[in-house]
């Protein structure tokens, strides 16, 4: 057996992410020696080893010889050599941020470099900040911490430099380094992205202890140090604490925007040093683009690293520049070109791997949000290494520390692909960030029942993050915390039957009593017996103490034990129960089959009959008598969607099961995707799959099209199918005739300010009104002669 190889850091640098991504190739496949590969490929032991050691990029020739020996494809592996050796030698990071080993490519900010280290030197406790894109970490890692370490060196002090980002657990995690030893160095803690504490940090008294140890470096005994850089949009909540409102006011310094003169130096200077040259109208045109605009840095960057891989002859040209999209398409372009060469399983990979990596604003900006690759490996998809090799090679994400993080916010705001899968996906994301909390909280209290979803939560969880559909990028914790609160459901429900059950039971023995009670009563009355009449105040009393306890759960044998306590013995206690149970609405409790977790519960019939359909089965109740009165087969697939009268069911796959007698077995519904079905459930609305969408409504028996519109269409029909109203994103209602396909003229065409779009659309008096409710208020129409009806103005809002 040969030497282990040493380890080797992918985050390192490009040429050692490159090794590392090498001798992963060789893990997968089979971990063939060295000497074997030698033998495969007629290239020599060393010359093998070398090329993933990470000491130097290995030739072409050496890399598809290594490639060919693992079984991989040789040309993929060279043009993945080729990418490693621009980004090698590149004098530009592109979305990447500085760190302090970059201070020799790190030009145009001496000045402000200079200010931030008196700014700490003078104060135990300063803040740097700036908005998003102004370069605060690059300023940070690359500018003051150099400076920093210098005159820690140059004065000979007894102190260690730290640099740290806040993290989900912030106290938590760095408790120990913000507590320095009595007899040990001071120490000067930097604290890169502050804002984490808002955006990761979900614990309050975890989030203020953080900052209340940071702060404690103000004061003249401490033996801390500390500087926080903080994103300009989260200033608001930092002065809700007093201490950091303090230091805003007196102890802070705003990165400003470069001046031309540094925006030249910042585009000039990493050239030369790397023996570049750039033409005077490239430095021009970039200098008039980026001058005076906020968060321009990430882009200039982006846009001079991508013009620097289209050089001629060590020149930078303005053609090259325009060719790679500029300083405003840079990003897209370059994110664009990864993603196009991903096949669609690698690309929908990709997609949720980047979701995972954005924390939604809520009230805020979105931000970035670092995800360890441990979690990332418990994701069931063989795809995600070669999709995070090839997103981290185009430096799309970041490798840090065991973390995997997007380079910059900038791609937030910059790809529309990216930014269209937030929107669309916007509240997901959200529910999956509380759900990781709450599995964190769930771990952290030794698996405690009561941090278990339960009711809405667990139901909202249950639709986001469907069991083997949709929950492809839950890590191993929140899918056992998941399924652990669905097991704590079932039970809790199972147990609340069984209590059901065992109070009706007694209640009927109780019941039985009661009446063998009253007729002794009638006896002992007529008779005059004390001792009897004694025992059945007794009983009277048990029935007033037993209605009380049915009346939550058998609220209809509470009443009638209060009135039979009343009958017994009229006494202020069995007068109470009466009063008590009387006043109380009646809720009739159906008690349904316990859900499965591919299960769906519809009310339908107006809210006459629970519907429950299965895999495989359905069934049915009479919400009434809580009497079955249905079931039968269903094909597989999970239901999607149930008709309002209870006569059709929607499978995932679009296929109609009818659930009437005789009706057949079903037919195929459509390809495209269900958005509702009409107010009878005579018909349903689909929008189609395909480049031009169309929106259409169809009949359920025989799925004849009735009306068809564009892919923006929201239809609405009338309850009886001969009217739709169709509303289109920023205009006014529409609406057509079935039959002729012809619109009605109407009121409803000069409504500008209904944009039924964004409110509720519906169809009154079996489709002579139509309404459009926004949050300005109602609009109420007549269908047949187009006339408005009311204008009913809605709640004023301050």
């Amino acid at each position: 057996m040969g030497r282990p190889e040493r380890p080797v850091d992918p985050g390192a640098g490009p040429v050692q992410r490159f090794a590392h991504e090498l001798r992963s190739l060789r893990r997968d496949g089979g971990s063939p020696s060295y000497r074997t590969m030698a033998q495969r490929t007629g290239l020599s032991v060393t010359a093998l080893s070398r090329a993933a050691s990470g000491e130097r990029l290995a030739s072409a020739a050496v890399v598809r010889a290594y490639a060919r020996a693992c079984g991989a494809d040789p040309d993929e592996w060279e043009r993945r050599r080729e990418a490693v050796a621009e980004e090698a030698d590149s004098p530009y990071q592109g979305l990447a941020r500085f760190e302090p080993g970059d201070r020799d490519l790190f030009f145009g900010r001496d000045r402000l470099a200079e200010e931030a280290l008196r700014l700490v030197v003078d104060h135990r406790f300063a803040v740097l900040h700036g908005t998003s894109g102004s370069g605060k970490s690059s300023l940070l890692r690359a500018g003051l911490l150099p400076r920093l370490d210098a005159l820690i060196r140059e004065r000979d002090c007894d102190m260690e430099l730290r640099l740290i980002t806040p993290g989900t657990r912030p106290a938590a995690t760095h408790e120990r380094l913000l507590d320095p030893a009595p007899d040990g160095p001071e120490r000067f803690v930097v604290v890169d992205q502050f804002e984490e504490i808002f955006t990761l940090c979900r614990d309050r008294t975890d989030r203020w202890r953080f900052v209340d140890r940071l702060l404690a470096a103000a004061e003249p005994a401490s033996r801390l140090r500390v500087v926080i850089a903080v994103g300009g949009s989260f200033l608001p909540r930092c002065a809700q604490h007093d201490g950091l409102a303090h230091a805003l006011r007196h102890h802070a310094l705003a990165v400003r925007p470069m001046t031309r003169a540094e925006l030249q130096e910042a585009v000039v200077k990493p050239a030369t040093a790397a023996g570049l040259r750039v033409e005077r109208e490239l430095t021009a045109r970039i200098v008039e683009e980026a001058a005076d605009r906020p968060g321009a840095l990430p882009l200039l960057s982006q846009a001079l690293r991508e013009t620097w891989r289209r050089r001629t002859s060590g020149v930078l040209t303005l053609a090259a520049y325009e060719a790679a999209g500029g300083i405003n398409g840079a990003i897209a372009a370059a994110a664009e070109e990864v993603y196009g060469r991903l096949t669609a399983v690698q690309a929908a990979t990709a997609r949720r791997l980047l979701q995972a990596l954005i924390t939604p604003g809520e009230g805020s900006t979105d931000t970035r949000r670092p995800v360890s690759l441990a979690d990332l490996r418990e994701w069931p998809d063989p795809e995600l290494p070669v999709v995070l090799d090839r997103l981290a090679g185009a430096r799309l994400v970041l490798l840090d520390e065991g973390n995997v993080e997007l380079a910059h916010e900038a791609l937030i705001t910059h790809w529309p692909r990216l930014q269209a899968w937030i929107e669309t996906n916007r509240e997901r994301l959200r529910e999956h960030r509380r759900l990781s909390e709450a599995a964190r909280l769930w771990t952290e209290r030794d698996h405690d029942p009561c941090s278990l979803y339960r009711g809405t939560q667990l139901a909202v969880a249950d639709l986001l993050f469907d069991r083997g559909t949709s929950d492809h990028d839950l890590t191993g914790r929140e899918r056992a915390f998941l399924s652990a609160s669905r097991v704590a459901d079932s039970m809790e429900r199972w147990k609340a039957r069984r209590i059901q059950r065992r109070m009706r039971s007694l209640a009927v023995a109780c019941t039985v009593v009661v009446v063998g009670a009253l007729l002794a009563a009638h006896i002992a009355w007529q008779r005059g017996n004390a001792a009897e009449l004694q025992n059945i105040r007794a009983t009277a009393l048990e029935a007033a103490a037993l209605a009380a306890e049915t009346q939550a759960v058998d609220p209809r044998t509470a009443a009638l034990l209060s009135v039979a306590s009343w009958r017994l013995d009229p006494s202020p206690v069995s007068r109470a129960a009466l009063i008590s149970t009387l006043a109380e609405p009646e809720d009739d409790v159906l008690t349904g089959p316990v859900l499965g977790d591919d299960d769906r519960a519809f009310l339908v019939d107006s809210g006459r009959t629970l519907l429950v359909a299965g895999t495989g089965t359905w069934s049915s109740w009479d919400v009434a008598t809580h009497r079955a009165i249905g079931s039968g087969p269903l094909p597989d697939g999970r239901v999607a969607e149930a008709d309002p009268a209870g006569r059709t069911l929607l499978t995932g796959g679009g296929r109609l099961w009818p659930l009437t007698p005789g009706a057949g077995t079903g037919h195929p519904g459509t390809d495209g995707r269900v958005l509702g079905f009409g107010a009878d459930g005579h018909s349903y609305v689909v929008r189609d799959h395909g480049p031009d969408p169309e929106v259409r409504l169809r009949a359920v028996d025989g799925g004849r099209t009735l009306f068809e519109a564009g892919g923006d269409a929201s239809p609405v029909p009338s309850p009886d199918d001969s009217l739709v109203a169709v509303c289109r994103p920023g205009r006014p209602p529409e609406v057509w005739d079935t039959t002729s396909k012809v619109a009605r003229p109407g009121d409803w065409g000069t409504a500008r300010a209904a944009d039924c779009s964004s409110g509720t659309v519906v169809f009154g008096a079996g489709g002579a009104r139509l309404a459009v409710a926004t949050d300005t208020g109602v609009r109420v129409w007549d269908t047949a002669t187009g006339r408005q009806l009311a204008d009913l103005a809605g709640p004023a809002t301050g």
